[in-house]
């Protein structure tokens, strides 16, 4: 899996590379100069999703003892980090949440069901995401790409309801109890050996519609928070593109990079997908590249120190753990 995900990579960063080659680097670098301290803006703004997604996840936990905010923030973030930047097939970030809540001794049924309910729940509301861009299509005149999108959009929630559905049949045990024959257990931090239970609690947390409906809603915040960060990039850039062009673009920027999730942070995938994308409203190829580049300005300013973060996190954890074994 290791070795499929660095060729996949390796194969996306070509292709990343090959477009901007392709429509011209210098006049990409150009519009991209454009935005100049608005970079910094775009980061900034990725704050908003990472809040409103981290208090739908909180709504998870049942219990009284539930984890602190801020812990929450700090695992998403450093989930994120490595889901965007290392060949995780996009999954090796929300395994790591489960772990970050399970070493500091919540419950492994509540932590692993709380991630894994979340990650159904955040493909839920990102399909409704998706048909709100196919509706701006539909709604800006721009009728070009709605059959092709429909049919991969539909395809998804064929995808999402089997998820759902193979859920009830125990799953989450079942997957991971042939994780922990592929990777060591310890990596795990217990998941496998709790898989029974984490499929009952999964149950449990699925029983409970209001709390799963109020999740859903901030999730889908979330989503639409994300096309700010692309409304303050194009905004710099000079394309006087309004808040609907840019929640079109975010929306169906968010399927291509759904549909490539085995492509490492989905490089030249994204690229290719906002060079279409951008055509449809009006964009340059040069300006539709420079706004990923600026997504991707956004991803290395907030994954790297998330990424430096998770190591200082794992080494405090292998020093507690030393020091209890010389105890």
């Amino acid at each position: 899996m290791k070795k499929t995900g660095y060729i996949l990579f390796a194969a996306g960063l070509s292709a990343f590379v090959a477009i901007l080659v392709y429509f011209g680097i210098d006049d990409v670098f150009r519009a991209l100069e454009l935005a100049g301290w608005g970079l910094v803006l775009v980061a900034a703004s990725h704050v908003a999703p990472l809040v409103l997604d981290s208090i739908a996840w909180q709504l998870l936990f049942l219990s009284r003892n539930k984890p602190p905010f801020w812990l929450l923030m700090k695992a998403r973030w450093i989930g994120e980090s490595i889901n965007s930047l290392l060949p995780a097939a996009q999954v090796g970030g929300d395994l790591l949440r489960a772990r970050m809540l399970a070493v500091r001794g919540y419950p492994v049924p509540q932590a692993g069901a709380s991630v894994f309910v979340e990650i159904t729940l955040a493909l839920v509301t990102q399909l409704v995401f998706a048909l709100v861009g196919i509706g701006l299509l539909l709604y800006l005149g721009q009728n070009t790409l709605v059959k092709q999108t429909a049919f991969i959009v539909a395809g998804m929630a064929t995808l999402c309801i089997l998820f759902i559905l193979v859920q009830k049949k125990g799953f989450w045990g079942k997957l991971l109890n042939l994780m922990s024959v592929l990777i060591n257990k310890d990596k795990l931090s217990g998941l496998a050996l709790d898989a029974e239970s984490l499929d009952i609690e999964i149950s449990r947390l699925y029983h409970h519609r209001m709390i799963i409906l109020h999740s859903c809603f901030w999730r889908l915040i979330g989503w639409f928070s994300g096309a700010l960060e692309i409304w303050i990039a194009l905004h710099f850039m000079g394309a006087g593109t309004g808040i609907l062009e840019a929640i079109l673009l975010e929306s169906l920027g968010q399927v291509v990079r759904g549909v490539a999730f085995l492509v490492p942070g989905a490089f030249g995938v994204q690229e290719g997908g906002f060079v279409i994308l951008g055509s449809v409203v009006g964009l340059s190829p040069e300006i539709a590249l420079g706004m990923s580049l600026a997504k991707r300005f956004r991803e290395l300013s907030l994954g790297i120190p998330g990424l430096v973060m998770w190591q200082i996190d794992e080494g405090r954890l292998i020093m507690k753990r030393s020091e209890k074994k010389k105890k």
